[in-house]
């Protein structure tokens, strides 16, 4: 088969790579029906993060099963699936308790790298979700959010405790910031002010269900928010960048007594203890449980209820994977979508 490779920062391959196969009896192979990039995967092609040998690449995928393991019982070949970033059991502790991405028995599912025509997925009952049959076309892409992005803002909403007629503001204008409004009028709220400086992504937020839109950053978007608001702030706050600004710009946009979900994966976030400890503000987030969310936010996703595929603005055959790495590194992008 053929996938992405990750070799340096701003180097990525499309080549040769050996065809996945069984290796634990929980396993199933599925054949990629999309991929895509991820805003995450941004901080390994930047170099951000190290890139110490060439890896391959790519955590997000829908596919149909084409064979599983001796003891894979409710995943049969061919079905049409959807999974998360993290394979998980689905059986233990924290996976009852509704954190699937800090299964005892976790694998990241990304090791072997989805963008590619096929791959691999560990602890398959537990981690993929079919859907009743195979689905539209039109369908496809909004799936493929859920298996990362739109499972990715929801739980900032469910971590920030979303709830009817709040007033709800979302640092980030990505993909997974514009799954976030989704995810809070989906909750209920009553307002919703999308933080970003960019028309496409502004005018996509205002799609999902913005009521208001902040262009400001730092101490002057915090102002904005504030001024919004009576002069308290939000009532929860979405994090949805990870950096130690987005993160600034959150707790204190929250008012007090009301809660942040973060989302963002942090790079070079310090929080003082004595602010946050004065604040009254509740702080929540980690990798989201997607598998928690799959099979609902699949039926939304089915029933047209929410069209999270309208994040990707870009589609590209997954050999030109290359491409859609840059057009997202110099933002002419929100997401890239790759079909095999």
């Amino acid at each position: 088969m053929r996938g992405a490779v990750l070799y340096a920062p701003g180097d990525v391959r499309f080549e040769e790579r050996d065809d996945p196969k069984i290796i634990n009896p929980t396993d199933a192979i599925i054949r990629t029906a999309a991929t895509c990039v991820c805003g995450s995967d941004l901080w390994d092609y930047r170099g951000i993060n190290p890139v110490d040998q060439p890896a391959p690449f790519g955590h997000e995928y829908v596919g149909v099963v084409e064979e599983v393991g001796s003891d894979v019982h409710t995943i049969k070949p061919g079905q049409f699936v959807i999974g998360s970033f993290f394979a998980s059991d689905n059986t233990c502790a924290n996976c009852k308790n509704g954190y699937q991405t800090n299964c005892l028995h976790r694998e990241f599912v990304g090791a072997e790298g989805c963008q590619a025509e096929k791959i691999r997925i560990p602890l398959a009952d537990g981690t993929l979700v079919a859907t009743p049959e195979q689905p539209a076309e039109e369908h496809i892409t909004g799936l493929l959010a859920c298996s990362d992005v739109m499972g990715t803002g929801w739980y900032a909403a469910v971590a920030a405790e979303v709830k009817p007629g709040d007033t709800v503001a979302v640092v980030g204008d990505g993909a997974v910031g514009l799954c976030a409004v989704i995810a809070a009028k989906e909750l209920g709220a009553g307002r919703i002010i999308a933080m970003s400086r960019h028309e496409p992504r502004q005018k996509l937020a205002r799609e999902f269900g913005a009521t208001d839109i902040v262009v400001e950053r730092g101490d002057d978007g915090i102002a904005h928010i504030k001024e919004l608001t009576g002069g308290i702030g939000a009532d929860r706050v979405l994090e949805c960048v990870g950096t130690a600004q987005s993160m600034q710009q959150a707790l204190r946009s929250t008012r007090p007594g009301g809660n942040v979900g973060f989302v963002g994966v942090p790079h070079g976030v310090a929080i003082d203890g004595e602010e946050l400890f004065y604040s009254h503000v509740g702080l929540r987030g980690g990798p989201a449980p997607v598998r928690e969310f799959l099979p609902d936010l699949i039926d939304r996703v089915l029933s047209g209820r929410i069209t999270p595929g309208k994040v990707f603005d870009l589609v590209l055959p997954l050999e030109e994977v290359a491409e859609g790495y840059r057009a997202m590194d110099e933002r002419r992008a929100i997401k890239t979508l790759l079909r095999p």
